[in-house]
């Protein structure tokens, strides 16, 4: 039996090897292609997903990750041209005086690299109608204008 054993010794080592060798080349590529899909935006992500989350809950502070270096704010007809930081400190003020209780996206459209949702917003007891434009750029999604106007 042993005879055997050691006859095919080599021939058994090959096999093993030869498997052995493949998992081992294709672990790197399998946990890589596991990765690249995870925290990667392309054109297709749904971006208004946790943008709509962020005005929901009113958190001022993680919705302004989204916002562009520069971007364009309209709260109740008050045009603000603003830096990331001015334009977070205008909705968290917002926010503030009309806390959040609801908000959905009611349309969404858009084209390429370019976004945008109207979405209904119940804040401190009134209705808003908001409007997000954002653009697709350096491979993430950025706010280039928020609008909240009251729904009348």
């Amino acid at each position: 039996m042993w005879l055997g054993i050691c006859k095919n010794a080599p021939l058994i080592f090959f096999h093993v090897m030869n498997k052995l060798v493949k998992i081992v080349a294709l672990a790197p590529a399998l946990f890589l292609g596991l990765g690249l899909n995870s925290g990667v935006q392309t054109p297709d992500f749904d971006v208004f997903t946790p943008i709509a989350k962020y005005i929901r809950i009113g958190d001022a502070d993680k919705l302004s990750a989204w916002f562009a270096d520069n971007l364009e704010v309209e709260i109740i007809s008050k045009v603000n041209d603003s830096s990331r930081s001015q334009a977070r400190q205008i909705v968290k003020s917002f926010f503030s005086a009309y806390s959040p209780s609801a908000f959905s996206i009611t349309h969404q459209a858009g084209k390429c690299n370019m976004k945008y949702a109207l979405g209904i917003l119940n804040a401190g007891g009134e209705r808003f109608v908001v409007t997000i434009f954002v653009n697709y750029n350096n491979s993430s999604f950025q706010i280039q204008q928020l609008k909240i106007e009251r729904l009348e």
